[in-house]
């Protein structure tokens, strides 16, 4: 559909700097609950299994609203949506500070995975109605920032709070911010009705030709190796947190200085990565870049004692190379599919990535046990099997390569490093 809207310069550029803060949020509620999982598992006296589920509970509900939401999300006014949906993700993380007991946080990490799926959605439909086709994508990139801002600032701060404060503290801060974010949203965000002129296609329809998509056997194979390094990568993120403090004796509030060195090099490095995939071919970047990310997959898996100084100089080679596997990943997917299906296959292969992250933060936290005092147990053997699937991975990618359609317009690598859903 072409851009119906006429929005003044300021104001539109207002709207994009609304939407990443929007995503800012959602994204910090997923990501600042690994670096919490000490005091998370002391509260409520659960071990690595239990506090995976969490993790996982989160994305496999994100995963499926994210993907349903495509049934629906075209049926009302974009912003009355807007502002539903984000009262009721306020409303989750209210039900996550006043858990008194861990299924209820369970229960309240699962609502928050439902709402923040469909906020991504809707936040990226807002951008295709407001932003003509020509700006899109660096108005996507505006958008997209937010992964870098919760790496930089979100978590780092949620942990600082956290230690300082108690656990709960983060989500309370996240209810103030979305608070906040609501009412600007409630007066800057336009109704937009455009796309109701146009009836939408009955469920009857929607349904058929979305199981067709995902049966393609080259789309199933795309799959396969988005789901595969999502895993390879969860059985490993959501416990680095729990072992420095409960098996190296880090403090918890000096975690923040390691994610933000890795998340400030993030920054740097994701569109560099980008860059390489475009110059010299998506498959063989990847094939490098994840190939070179067992090395430190399988050191912090088999960490020596280090002094902190040491641990916040690795970090960023961990983050870099976990999170740069994923650029030129995210842009191979965008070969697979012919043109006229890339949003609708996308919107699958988001929702794998959701499940797989799920998927491998749960079977992480099986192979793991507790120790004495908050020690865990079987690190390593995740660290192995994350070395081993992201081999398998590298072997399949040949064959996602060897299936895909050939689109005239293809997505720039470089501009698909700013979506990076991995930033622990």
């Amino acid at each position: 559909m072409a851009n119906t809207y006429t929005l003044s310069t300021g104001r539109e550029r207002a709207l994009l700097w609304l939407l990443a803060l929007t995503q800012f949020t959602v994204i910090m509620d997923f990501m600042v609950m690994m670096p919490l999982g000490p005091q998370i598992m002391h509260a409520f006296s659960i071990g690595p299994a239990a506090f995976a589920t969490a993790v996982s509970a989160y994305s496999w509900c994100a995963g499926l609203s994210g993907l349903f939401a495509a049934t629906y999300v075209d049926r009302f006014d974009r912003k009355r949506l807007l502002l539903t949906v984000y009262s009721l993700f306020a409303l989750s993380n209210l039900g996550c500070g006043l858990a008194g007991n861990f299924h209820m946080m369970l229960l309240a990490r699962a609502f928050a995975g439902i709402t923040g799926g469909v906020l991504g959605a809707i936040v990226m439909a807002i951008v295709g109605d407001v932003i003509p086709e020509k700006r899109r994508g660096a108005a996507t990139g505006v958008v997209m920032t937010s992964f870098s801002m919760a790496a930089i600032a979100g978590v780092p701060i949620g942990v600082v709070l956290g230690a300082q404060f108690g656990w709960k503290t983060p989500f309370y801060l996240l209810v103030i911010l979305s608070i906040l974010i609501w009412m600007v949203a409630a007066r800057l965000v336009p109704s937009l009705t455009a796309h109701l002129a146009k009836r939408p296609a009955p469920l009857t329809e929607v349904l058929p030709d979305l199981f067709v998509l995902i049966r393609k056997p080259a789309h199933l194979r795309a799959f396969a190796l988005t789901c595969i390094m999502m895993i390879a990568s969860m059985l490993v993120i959501p416990f680095i947190s729990p072992v420095l403090v409960g098996n190296h004796g880090i403090a918890p509030q000096q975690i923040s200085w390691i994610y933000l060195a890795g998340g400030m090099a993030t920054l740097f490095t994701a569109r560099a990565i980008g860059r390489l995939s475009d110059r010299y071919g998506k498959h063989k970047v990847f094939r490098y870049v994840s190939l070179l990310s067992i090395l430190p997959l399988l050191f912090i898996t088999h960490l020596p004692d280090l002094p902190l100084l040491a641990l916040i100089a690795f970090f960023p080679f961990f983050m870099v190379l976990i999170s740069g596997r994923n650029v030129p990943l995210q842009a191979l997917m965008t070969t697979v599919p012919e043109p006229a299906k890339r949003g609708a296959f996308l919107s699958v292969n988001s929702a794998v990535q959701a499940f797989g992250t799920g998927l491998g933060a749960w079977l992480g936290g099986l192979l793991l046990s507790s120790g004495p005092g908050s020690q865990i147990l079987g690190y390593g053997t995740n660290g192995w099997c994350a070395a081993i699937l992201t081999l398998v991975g590298v072997a399949w990618a040949h064959r996602v390569t060897k299936s895909a359609v050939a689109a005239p317009q293809p997505v720039c690598a470089a501009n698909a490093a700013i979506a990076d859903p991995l930033v622990p």
